[in-house]
C-alpha cells in the first residue's frame, strides 16, 4: 500500500472511531438532555463518513493488488454505513451532505467496475463482511486526561508580577548604575583624546616611522595624487596635447575641403557664364553662398584663436612640468624626505634613544587597549546586574541594598583611575624622550622639508587639474567644431548637386533654342530646293527625334546627362565627416565648350528648370521677394540660408581675447 493511502486509511478510521465515541456520549444522559438532535445527527454522519472513506481508500489499494473480492466487500460495507447514517440524519448541513454524496458516488463507480471485472475475468467469491478483519487505525496525538490539564499544583502563579514599590526601587538603582558607567566612559574617552592630541603635537609615531622608511601622506592629499595618477599624470599630457593638434588639423582640412567644393562650383559657374554670355541668367554662386562663406570664415577665425590657446596650454605644460613631475613618482611617498641619522655621533646613543621612545609608545598603546577592555567590562557587569529577586525578598532597606550592590563597581572604577594616572606619567616621559630624539635627529629641519614637499605636491595637483581642464575644454571645442563643419560641408555638397542639375537643365534649354533656330533656317532652304524635284525622287529626312540625344544612355531618362537623385534627410541630422579624404567630385556631366550638338527636344509639360532661362524670366526658387506657391518637384530644395547649430558654446579659455 502506498504511504499516502496507508496513512489516509489509518487516520480516517481513527477519526471515525473518535466520532463514534462522541456519538455514543451524546446519545446517553446527561449530554443527551443538553444537545440538540441536529448535533447528534451531524456527529453520527461524520462517523459514517470517515469510516466509509477508510474503506474507500483501502479498496483502492486492494484494486492495485488485484484482490477484487475483498475490494467489493469493503466498498459494500462502506456504502451500507453511509446509507444507514443518511437515513437517520436530519437537519444536517448541506455541505456535509454534498461531501457524503460525492464519496458515495465514487464508491458506487468503483464497485460497479470491480463487480464487472470479477464477473468477466477473476470469478472470485466475495467474502462476507464478518469474515474481514478490522481496518488499521492510528492516532496522531497522545490523549491527556482532564485532571492533568487542570492540575495547578506545579504552577507558580503571579511569579512575574512585580510590586509597585519594588519597581520604583529597581528604577532608582538602574539610574545609579547608569550614572557610574557614563562617568567612567567619559573619563576613558577623554584620556584617549588627550593621548591622540599630545602624540600629534609631538609628531609621533610619524617621526619614528619616517626614520624606519615608513612614510605616509595625509589622507586627503594622497587621494588627490592617486586621482591624478589614474588619469595619466603629467607624463600623459603629451598624448592629450597631440590629440589637440590632431583634432585641429582635422578641422582645418575639413574646412579647406569645404571651401574647395564651393570654389570649384563657382569656377564652373563662371566658365559657363563666359561661354553663354547673356543667355546664362541664373544667379551667381557668390550671391547664393554668402551666408555659408561667412560661417566658414567664422570657423576659420575660431580655429586660429583656438590654435593660440593651444600654444598657451603647451607652454604652460612645458613651464610647469618640473613642478608637476613629482606626481609621476610611484609610490608618491618616495618623493617625501626622510629622517636620516647624524653623520657624526658624539656618544653613539642614537639607537638607545630610539629604542627607549619606541618602548614608551608600546606601553602607551597597551594602556589604550586596557581602557577599551575596562569599558567592555563595565557594560558586561551592567548587563548581568539583576537585583530584582533581592528587592522582591524585601530584606532590609533599599538604601543599604543599593550601597552593597554599587560597591561591586568600585574595583573597575579604581582600575580606570590608575590607568589614567599611568597614562599621564607615561606621556610626560614620552615628551622628554621625544625632545632628546628631535635634538639628535634634527627633527625640526625634517618637518620643514616635509611641509615644503606637501605644499609642492598640493601645488602640482592644482596646476595639473588646471591644465587638464583647459585640455578637456579644447578637446570638446574641436569635437563640436568638427560636427558643425561637417554639417556645413554636407549642405555645400547638396547645394553643389542641385546647382549641377540646374546647370544641365539650363544648357539643354539654351541648346534647344539654338538648335530650333538652325532647324527652322535649314527647313526653309530645303523646301525651296525640293520645289523643282519630283515627289518620288525626294528622299525623306529623318525626324528630329530620330537622332540619339547627347550623352543619353540607352533607355534612359528623356533629360540627358543626369539621373534623379535620391531624397536626402533633413539637414539638421549630423553627417560623419571624412577626415583626410579627397574632395568629393561633383557629378557635373556637362560637355566642354564647342562640343554641344544637341538636337531639338521638347520639355515635358509644366517642366520647371528652377533657374532663369532667358532675361526677364523669374523662377519660383530664386524669386524670394515675391511669395510663390510651393511647387512639387522631383528634387529637394536645400536651405542655403538655413542657420546652423554653430557656433557652439565656447569656454572662457577659448573665448576670443
Amino acid at each position: 500500500m502506498p504511504n499516502s493511502w496507508s496513512l489516509h486509511v489509518h487516520v480516517s478510521f481513527q477519526v471515525g472511531i473518535f466520532y463514534e465515541e462522541a456519538y455514543a456520549a451524546l446519545s446517553a444522559p446527561p449530554l443527551s438532555q443538553h444537545f440538540d438532535k441536529t448535533w447528534v445527527s451531524h456527529v453520527q454522519l461524520k462517523a459514517a463518513q470517515f469510516y466509509a472513506d477508510a474503506c474507500y481508500r483501502y479498496s483502492l489499494d486492494l484494486h492495485e493488488k488485484e484482490e477484487i473480492a475483498e475490494e467489493i466487500a469493503r466498498l459494500k460495507i462502506g456504502m451500507s454505513a453511509l446509507a444507514d447514517a443518511k437515513k437517520a440524519a436530519k437537519g444536517v448541513a448541506a455541505q456535509l451532505l454534498d461531501s457524503v454524496n460525492k464519496l458515495e458516488s465514487n464508491m458506487k463507480t468503483n464497485l460497479e467496475r470491480a463487480m464487472k471485472e470479477n464477473d468477466r475475468v477473476y470469478l472470485m467469491r466475495v467474502p462476507a463482511a464478518g469474515s474481514l478483519g478490522a481496518l488499521p487505525a492510528a492516532s496522531l496525538v497522545k490523549p491527556t486526561s482532564l485532571a492533568e490539564v487542570l492540575d495547578a499544583s506545579k504552577e507558580r502563579l503571579f511569579s512575574s508580577l512585580v510590586p509597585d514599590g519594588s519597581m520604583k526601587a529597581l528604577s532608582k538603582y538602574t539610574e545609579m548604575v547608569d550614572n557610574i558607567i557614563r562617568m567612567q566612559a567619559e573619563k576613558l574617552q577623554q584620556a584617549s583624546e588627550i593621548t591622540r592630541v599630545r602624540l600629534k603635537e609631538m609628531d609621533l609615531p610619524d617621526s619614528i616611522l619616517s626614520l624606519e622608511g615608513n612614510i605616509a601622506l595625509p589622507l586627503d592629499l594622497k587621494e588627490d595624487v592617486e586621482a591624478v595618477q589614474i588619469s595619466g599624470g603629467p607624463a600623459g599630457l603629451d598624448s592629450e596635447l597631440q590629440q589637440l593638434r590632431d583634432l585641429r588639423r582635422v578641422n582645418q582640412e575639413l574646412l579647406v575641403q569645404t571651401e574647395e567644393l564651393l570654389q570649384k562650383e563657382a569656377n564652373e559657374d563662371a566658365q559657363f557664364r563666359t561661354q553663354f554670355g547673356s543667355r546664362w541668367t541664373r544667379p551667381q554662386s557668390s550671391t547664393l553662398t554668402k551666408n555659408i562663406q561667412d560661417r566658414l570664415n567664422l570657423f576659420a577665425a575660431n580655429i586660429k584663436k583656438a590654435a593660440d590657446s593651444d600654444s598657451l596650454i603647451e607652454r604652460g605644460v612645458k613651464e610647469n612640468y618640473p613642478l608637476m613631475s613629482i606626481l609621476d613618482k610611484r609610490p608618491i611617498e618616495s618623493a617625501l624626505p626622510s629622517i636620516s641619522r647624524p653623520i657624526m655621533s658624539l656618544d653613539g646613543n642614537e639607537d638607545a634613544i630610539v629604542g627607549a621612545l619606541k618602548q614608551s609608545l608600546r606601553q602607551l598603546e597597551s594602556l589604550g587597549a586596557q581602557r577599551a577592555g575596562l569599558e567592555d567590562m563595565l557594560k558586561e557587569m551592567k548587563r548581568k546586574d539583576d537585583i530584582l529577586p533581592k528587592l522582591m525578598a524585601g530584606v532590609g532597606s533599599h538604601d543599604d541594598l543599593f550601597k552593597k550592590e554599587i560597591a561591586k563597581y568600585d574595583s573597575i572604577c579604581a582600575e580606570i583611575g590608575d590607568n589614567i594616572v599611568a597614562q599621564e606619567q607615561l606621556l610626560l616621559q614620552i615628551q622628554a624622550q621625544n625632545e632628546q630624539f628631535a635634538a639628535v635627529f634634527n627633527i625640526e629641519d625634517y618637518k620643514a622639508a616635509r611641509e615644503r614637499c606637501y605644499k609642492q605636491i598640493a601645488a602640482a595637483v592644482a596646476k595639473y587639474r588646471e591644465i587638464k581642464k583647459n585640455i578637456n575644454e579644447g578637446l570638446n571645442f574641436y569635437v563640436t567644431l568638427q560636427e558643425a563643419i561637417g554639417k556645413i560641408k554636407q549642405q555645400c555638397s547638396d547645394f553643389i548637386m542641385t546647382r549641377n542639375i540646374q546647370c544641365r537643365e539650363m544648357i539643354e534649354d539654351v541648346q534647344r533654342k539654338l538648335a530650333g533656330f538652325n532647324f527652322s533656317s535649314s527647313s526653309h532652304s530645303s523646301m525651296q530646293r525640293n520645289a523643282s524635284v519630283p515627289p518620288d525622287q525626294s528622299s525623306p529626312s529623318p525626324p528630329p527625334h530620330a537622332q540619339a540625344p547627347y550623352a543619353a544612355p540607352p533607355g534612359g531618362d528623356s533629360r540627358p546627362g543626369y539621373s534623379q537623385p535620391e531624397p536626402r534627410p533633413a539637414y539638421s541630422q549630423p553627417y560623419p565627416p571624412s577626415y583626410g579624404a579627397p574632395p568629393q567630385q561633383p557629378p557635373y556631366g556637362a560637355p566642354h565648350p564647342g562640343q554641344y550638338q544637341q538636337p531639338p527636344h521638347q520639355p515635358p509639360p509644366g517642366h520647371d528648370y528652377g533657374q532663369p532661362a532667358y532675361p526677364g524670366w523669374r523662377g519660383p526658387y530664386y524669386n524670394a521677394h515675391q511669395p510663390q506657391p510651393q511647387q512639387p518637384g522631383p528634387y529637394p530644395q536645400p536651405p542655403y540660408n538655413a542657420p546652423g547649430a554653430y557656433p557652439p558654446h565656447q569656454s572662457n579659455y577659448y573665448r576670443p581675447q
